[in-house]
C-alpha cells in the first residue's frame, strides 16, 4: 500500500509537468523544451531556500515566479527575435544547466534535515489524527505521513487545476487559447500574439518548476540532472490523459492531464515492481509515447479500410 500511495503522490506531483506541457503543446502547439530546465530549476531554487531558512510555502512560491521567468525567456527569443520555438527552448534550456549549478553551488542539494512541506503535511496530519501513527485503509496500514502528504498533494493540484480551468475562461485565458487556435484571427482583432504566447510559456513553466519543487521536497533532494527526459514524460502523460477522456474539451483535458500523469507513474512503479531495469526506464518511456502518438492514426486507417469493406460487401 505505501508503494501505491507513494507512486499516486509523485504522479499527482508530475501531473503539475503535464499540466504544463499541455500548455505549450495542445495549447499554443509550441514544441516547448524549457521544461527539462524549468523542473530542475524549480527543485533548485526550492532547495536552495530552503537550506538557507525559508519556509517551504515561500521557497516553493519562489521556485514558481523562476519558472514564469524562464518561460518568458524563452518567449521573448521566440517572439521578439525571431528565433524558431524548438531552438529558443534549447538555448534555455541548456542555459538552465549552469543557471543551477550556479544557484546550488553544487550537483545535489540533501533535503532530509529540513522543513518541507512533506513534513509540513505530516505535522498537520498528526494533529488532525490525534497522534495516531497509521490509518486502516482497506485492510492496509497507511502512516500517517504517507496519507498526510497524498491528501496534501491532491488538493494542491485541485486547487491549480480549477484556478488554471477559471483563468482559461477569463478574457486573457480566451485570447491564449485563440492565439493558438488562430494567430492570424487573433492579430486581427488587435491582441498582440505575441505577448500571449511568451505569458503563456511563462505560466506552463511556471508550473513545471513548481512540480519540481514539490517533487524535490518530496524525495529529500534536488539534482541538477533530474529534468532529463522530462519532457517525453509530460508528453506520455498528456496523451494517456487524452486517451482516457476522450476529448480536448479544456475542463476534462486538465482533468486528464492529472489522470494520465497518476496512471503513467503507476505504470512505470508497476514495471519497476516486475523486475524492469531502472536504466532501461526513459527508453521505454520514449517507446511508450511513440506508440501513442502512431496509434490513433493506425486505429483510424484500420476503422476507415473496415467502412469500404463494409460498403463494398
Amino acid at each position: 500500500m505505501s508503494l501505491l500511495i507513494g507512486s499516486m503522490t509523485i504522479g499527482f506531483i508530475l501531473s503539475l509537468l503535464a499540466l504544463g506541457v499541455f500548455l505549450s503543446f495542445r495549447i499554443f502547439a509550441f514544441p516547448d523544451i524549457t521544461a527539462e530546465g524549468s523542473i530542475t530549476l524549480g527543485a533548485c531554487v526550492a532547495a536552495t531556500l530552503l537550506v538557507g531558512g525559508f519556509s517551504p510555502l515561500t521557497a516553493t512560491l519562489a521556485a514558481f515566479v523562476a519558472g514564469m521567468a524562464a518561460g518568458a525567456t524563452t518567449g521573448v527569443l521566440h517572439t521578439k527575435f525571431n528565433i524558431n520555438g524548438l531552438l529558443a527552448g534549447i538555448l534555455v534550456m541548456t542555459a538552465l544547466y549552469s543557471v543551477n549549478l550556479h544557484i546550488m553551488g553544487k550537483s545535489n542539494i540533501p533535503l532530509l534535515t529540513e522543513t518541507t512541506f512533506p513534513i509540513s503535511a505530516e505535522k498537520l496530519g498528526a494533529l488532525v489524527s490525534k497522534g495516531r501513527q497509521s490509518l486502516n485503509v482497506a485492510g492496509w496500514d497507511v502512516s500517517i505521513r504517507d496519507a498526510s502528504v497524498f491528501v496534501f498533494v491532491i488538493i494542491v493540484i485541485a486547487i491549480i487545476s480549477v484556478l488554471l480551468y477559471v483563468f482559461f475562461r477569463t478574457d486573457v485565458g480566451t485570447a491564449m487559447r485563440a492565439t493558438g487556435d488562430n494567430g492570424q484571427m487573433i492579430r486581427a482583432l488587435g491582441v498582440n500574439d505575441g505577448n500571449m504566447i511568451t505569458f503563456g510559456l511563462a505560466i506552463s513553466n511556471g508550473l513545471i518548476a513548481l512540480s519540481g519543487a514539490l517533487l524535490a521536497q518530496y524525495q529529500g533532494f534536488a539534482d541538477v540532472q533530474m529534468g532529463i527526459g522530462m519532457v517525453v514524460w509530460g508528453l506520455a502523460s498528456v496523451i494517456i490523459g487524452e486517451a482516457l477522456v476522450g476529448t480536448r474539451m479544456l475542463g476534462f483535458a486538465i482533468i486528464g492531464a492529472v489522470m494520465g500523469s497518476v496512471l503513467f507513474r503507476l505504470l512505470v512503479a508497476i514495471a519497476l515492481r516486475w523486475g524492469l531495469n531502472p536504466n532501461d526506464l526513459k527508453l521505454i518511456t520514449a517507446l511508450f509515447v511513440f506508440i501513442a502518438l502512431i496509434l490513433p492514426n493506425l486505429l483510424a486507417k484500420v476503422s476507415a479500410k473496415k467502412a469500404r469493406v463494409a460498403v463494398h460487401a
